[in-house]
């Protein structure tokens, strides 16, 4: 493999270019007319315009990405995470075009694209999943008499669904009938099927994710855990490894869970396998991502293993070069997404030019970005405007070295959520690591954090006169040189 193309935009796909650079490898960037001078443009090789900035328009175009990596003669696609890296569709068309998909198979995607499929895959193997139907449903009256059976709160899920999108939670049979039809009506506006299965609802659980890698020689390995219960409507927004709560007895059940659950659908590649963890420990199996997930980070820093660097090496047909044995956990890693939304607002997006972009450096710090200064935030795409990660030899250095990286990233043009990354770090159910996938509803609110900020404004205020008279007035360049990250962990 010579060439990759990488149908993404932005941070992963700046993230992936850097890999297959260090291979070796050259590089073809896909971009929207919104994204002609983004960075991972400029980054590139070479570079194809795919179309005007909506993404049905572009990066959703598959012929047009397919023809791309044609034109310009490459011999692999990486789907990145988001857009088409989890429709099999796409990865057929990839592979029937003689260009080499950068993934699992096609099995392997259908099967865990359906979260009722992919619950008859596993069912062979064994691994605990909540208490609930198993088949696809709308029928109320039957949907009622499953409630009665395991009883409620129930949990009415999209079969096809993901991001918390045709997902609602039951409390009593009085809610039920309006709840489901809510549900289903959502699935089919975002996945165009309304399919919906019922299962028991964990009232206060973790979520735990198992990264998996395999070959295409029979070997799977697990590259342990990461902790994602800090979440905001059903989407992660600050992820750390290793868990605080799992111990070594636990770990190693859940990851040869994981391992069980690649091998039940023949998967291939990196993915990762999705547990929900109760009060007593108990984990139920959730679903299986079949691509690289935005928290991938976290397990690269403590395992020392480039997530991508083994994709490309699983895709070109590599045994992999190392056993679970070699594998163990070092120090502790800490990831918070920064979005362009405001936390003061309900979250709400925040679109506009980026000012000021002055971002965390030191031993410790990672950044994965895809901006600069002066750059606009386009509405058409996620938000997300990096991933900011730190690593040190405890959970507590990791914790402070976040605080004091979210203080040096300055960013100024949009609002961002950075200061309610920082109020996660610095709450105590965090750093005490008694928390659950509740941590936003119970402890949360635009208040709490306005006044954090008016307290530190005060402080600010105060020492104002001090920081003038030191101020040399020192230009600072914003540093663009590629990340390090393995030799800064």
């Amino acid at each position: 493999m010579k060439k990759i193309l990488v149908a993404n935009r932005g941070e992963i796909a700046l993230r992936v270019m850097r890999s297959a650079k260090k291979m070796g490898i050259k590089t073809v960037a896909v971009y929207s007319e919104a994204d002609r001078n983004a960075r991972h443009v400029r980054f590139a090789d070479e570079a194809v315009l795919l179309g005007p900035a909506p993404s049905s328009e572009s990066y959703l175009v598959m012929d047009k990405i397919v023809e791309a990596a044609k034109q310009t003669g490459a011999d692999g696609i990486h789907p990145g995470y988001g857009f088409l890296s989890e429709n099999s569709t796409f990865a057929q068309k990839v592979t029937k075009a003689g260009i080499t998909f950068i993934g699992p198979n096609t099995h392997a995607i259908e099967v865990m694209g359906s979260k009722l499929a992919a619950k008859e895959a596993v069912r062979d193997y064994k691994i605990p999943m909540v208490p609930g139907i198993e088949e696809a449903i709308t029928d109320v009256t039957l949907a009622k008499k499953i409630a009665g059976e395991i009883g409620f709160p129930i949990l009415i899920k999209a079969s096809a669904g993901g991001g918390g999108k045709g997902m609602r939670v039951v409390q009593n049979m009085e809610e039920l009938p309006e709840q489901m039809e809510r549900a289903i009506s959502e699935a089919i506006s975002a996945f165009g099927d309304g399919s919906v299965f019922i299962e028991k609802y964990v009232t206060s659980p973790r979520h735990i994710e198992i990264q998996v890698l395999a070959d295409t020689h029979g070997n799977i390995v697990h590259l342990f855990e990461r902790e994602c219960s800090v979440q905001r409507r059903h989407q992660k927004v600050v992820e750390e490894a290793p868990s605080v709560v799992l111990t070594p007895k636990l770990r190693a059940a859940m990851g040869d869970a994981a391992v069980k659950v690649a091998k039940a659908c023949d998967y291939v590649g990196a993915g990762t396998v999705e547990f929900l963890l109760d009060d007593q420990l108990n984990f139920y199996f959730l679903e299986m991502n079949t691509r690289l997930q935005v928290e991938h980070p976290v397990s690269e820093l403590i395992t020392g293993v480039d997530l991508v660097e083994q994709q490309i090496k699983v895709a070109r047909g590599e045994k992999l070069s190392f056993t679970q044995e070699d594998l163990t956990i070092t120090g502790h890693a800490l990831e918070v997404r920064v979005y362009a939304e405001d936390p003061l607002e309900n979250f709400m997006p925040s679109v506009g030019t980026l000012d000021v972009y002055e971002t965390p450096k030191g031993k410790g710090v990672r950044l994965d970005d895809g901006y600069e200064q002066g750059m606009e935030i386009p509405i058409y795409y996620d938000p997300m405007i990096a991933k900011l990660i730190t690593y040190g030899e405890t959970r507590d250095e990791a914790i402070e070295l976040m605080k004091k990286a979210i203080d040096d990233y300055k960013i100024e043009g949009v609002a961002t959520t950075l200061s309610f990354g920082k109020f996660v770090c610095e709450h105590e159910a965090f750093t005490s690591g008694n928390f659950d996938t509740h941590f936003v509803k119970n402890y949360y609110s635009p208040e709490l954090l306005f006044a954090g900020q008016a307290d530190e404004k005060e402080i600010a205020a105060a020492l104002a006169l001090q920081v003038y008279l030191e101020d040399k007035k020192q230009l600072k360049v914003v540093d663009t040189s590629d990340s390090d990250w393995k030799n800064n962990r």
